[in-house]
Formats: C-alpha cells, sequence, structure tokens
C-alpha cells in the first residue's frame, strides 16, 4: 500500500551532528527537473555510475533544499544556501551518504512499492495465455493409458 502524505510541507533533515536541511518534498516534478539538469546532460557517456549517482544527487539537492542550519565558510560565519554550497556540501561522503538515505532513497522505496506486481483482473489465469488445446471431455473419458515399459 503506498501512504500519501499530502500536506506537501518542507521537513528538516539531521544529516549530521550540527547539519541539518529544510527540504522541500520529493516530488515527481522535483524529479523529473533533476534528471533534465544541465549538468546530467552534459556528462560524457563514459561517466561512472558513482560519477552520475553524485551529479543526480547535487541536482536533486539544489532544488529541494531550502534552507540550511550548520553550515559554514573557512571563518566559521554562517552562509546562505546558494547552488555553490549546496555541490560543495554533498563532496562531503558522510553528507552525501546521509543526503541519499534520508531524502532521495524514501522516494526510491515509495517508488518500489508502486512497481508490486498488481492481481490479475478475474483470477489467477486470467492473464496466462494458452499454450495447448484443451482435452476433448469424450476422448479423455473413454480412453486408457499405456503403461510404462518395463525393464
Amino acid at each position: 500500500m503506498i501512504r500519501l502524505n499530502l500536506t506537501a510541507t518542507p521537513q528538516w533533515l539531521d544529516l549530521a551532528p550540527g547539519l541539518r536541511l529544510l527540504v522541500g518534498p520529493l516530488t515527481t516534478a522535483l524529479m523529473v527537473s533533476a534528471r533534465a539538469d544541465a549538468t546530467i546532460e552534459a556528462m560524457p557517456e563514459t561517466a561512472t555510475t558513482e560519477e552520475l549517482a553524485l551529479a543526480m544527487a547535487k541536482a536533486v539537492a539544489r532544488r529541494a533544499v531550502l534552507d540550511w542550519e550548520g553550515v559554514g565558510d573557512d571563518a566559521g560565519n554562517i552562509v546562505p544556501v546558494s547552488a555553490e554550497g549546496i555541490d560543495a556540501l554533498l563532496e562531503i561522503w558522510p553528507v552525501f551518504e546521509a543526503f541519499q538515505t534520508q531524502y532521495v532513497a524514501r522516494g526510491l522505496i515509495l517508488d518500489a512499492e508502486k512497481n508490486a506486481s498488481a492481481p490479475l483482473p478475474t483470477g489467477r489465469s486470467a492473464g496466462a495465455i494458452v499454450t495447448a488445446p484443451p482435452a476433448s471431455p469424450t476422448r479423455a473419458a473413454n480412453a486408457t493409458a499405456l503403461t510404462a515399459p518395463q525393464d
């Protein structure tokens, strides 16, 4: 069963001690937009799965992150949310992993739930195709089975 959250309110994600991101809901529109991101489209065909995953995570985060707490520059000054800041933040391995697990994976789990096989419309054999002709009732009733050869 798919559980719908119709509130569509932003939520805080605690990604590391002292680091929180306020993210909007992971919607179809957000994912479609991220997939069409210029950085994704510009990736060479020789890009590895890992490179594609990082680029996609950054594209999703640039669209989803609305605010953050615990992000500062080298001098410790709080910095506002920016595309460059989000990209730099996701270059930190534990942050990337936490974002993938807490935000992106929730959408993938929901996607997996909807991909379950639906029940067949009118019984368990409704979706099956015929592979052999039906047996003739008169012939089957009068026929005798041959015994197996004995060694």
